[in-house]
């Protein structure tokens, strides 16, 4: 076999003997890689092994700290090597790493067919909050660019791009804030939560929410407008739309476009005036 034909073989067997490592056979390696005066070939690939495993671990860490913290540095590894081998990076950038990460998470875990352990459910929601966290440092932001302000009509509010809703089962935004800021964090109880993740000058920030307003957001989040917000929450209150409406414009509306949550948008048409829809 020509060294021009072998090139593109033996470049599949080294990856794949990076990322699966188990799969190698010895004499396979033997045959492919040359021994230096002092290491064997396996030896030498073993190094390599060694060192694919430990940037992958230290990105990982990197992009799941208080996961990290949460489990310890040694069974956090554990869950990567698995993870890894169950589903190897399909991107060219470290990037990508960990965004099948929770669900991964999800689908793996020991208490599938048993009844459900807590702690695996907060594992779950913790790599969650954490992935979205990560992913707004390079997502589509709306920076140097005008956001919506007092004098823009509700008809024309829309989420800003840069922006995303959470609701877990643990209040895993405030253990994760602790981790970070080098604070005490036990294990928290079970309690329902909801946030906000927004990015306004290249800093993101987090928004803890009540749930009707986790609702109002999810329903603009979803493609609705500000009415659609109202009707989610007013339904989960049992309140009349008019009287939520009354609070939003009260306290909710400013408070969220000082935080950057909004830009100006056209109106739906369902959200015009009927008579602007006639022909001339």
């Amino acid at each position: 076999m020509s060294g021009e034909a072998a090139l593109p073989s033996v470049q599949r067997w080294l990856h794949d003997a990076l990322v699966f490592p188990r799969r190698v056979e010895r004499g396979e390696t033997g045959r492919l890689l040359v021994e230096s005066g002092r290491l064997a070939g396996a030896d030498g690939l073993a190094i390599y092994q060694r060192g694919y495993f430990l940037r992958i671990a230290r990105c990982m860490r990197e992009q799941f700290p208080a996961l990290c913290h949460a489990l310890g540095e040694a069974l956090f590894d554990d869950f990567v090597a698995d993870y890894i081998r169950e589903r190897p990076p399909q991107s060219h950038t470290l990037y990508d790493l960990g965004r099948r990460f929770p669900g991964w998470l999800e689908d793996s875990r020991p208490d599938r067919e048993r009844e459900r352990e807590r702690w695996i459910d907060f594992m779950v929601d913790l790599a969650r909050f954490e992935r979205e966290v990560f992913a707004m440092f390079d997502a589509p932001g709306h920076e140097g660019k005008p956001f919506a302000d007092a004098a823009t009509p509700d008809k024309r509010l829309r989420l800003q791009p840069c922006f995303a809703l959470g609701a877990y089962r643990f209040p895993v935004a405030a253990y994760y804030h602790a981790v970070r800021l080098g604070q005490p964090a036990p294990l928290p109880p079970a309690l329902p939560s909801f946030a906000a993740l927004v990015r306004t000058d290249y800093v993101t920030r987090t928004i803890p929410l009540d749930e009707p307003h986790f609702l109002f957001l999810k329903a603009m989040a979803d493609g609705g407008g500000v009415a659609d917000g109202i009707a989610a929450a007013a339904r989960h209150l049992a309140a009349a739309p008019d009287e939520v409406g009354r609070s939003w414009r009260a306290t909710q509306r400013q408070r969220w476009l000082d935080w950057g949550f909004f830009v100006a948008g056209s109106a739906r048409a369902d959200e015009m005036d009927p008579a602007l829809l006639l022909d001339e």
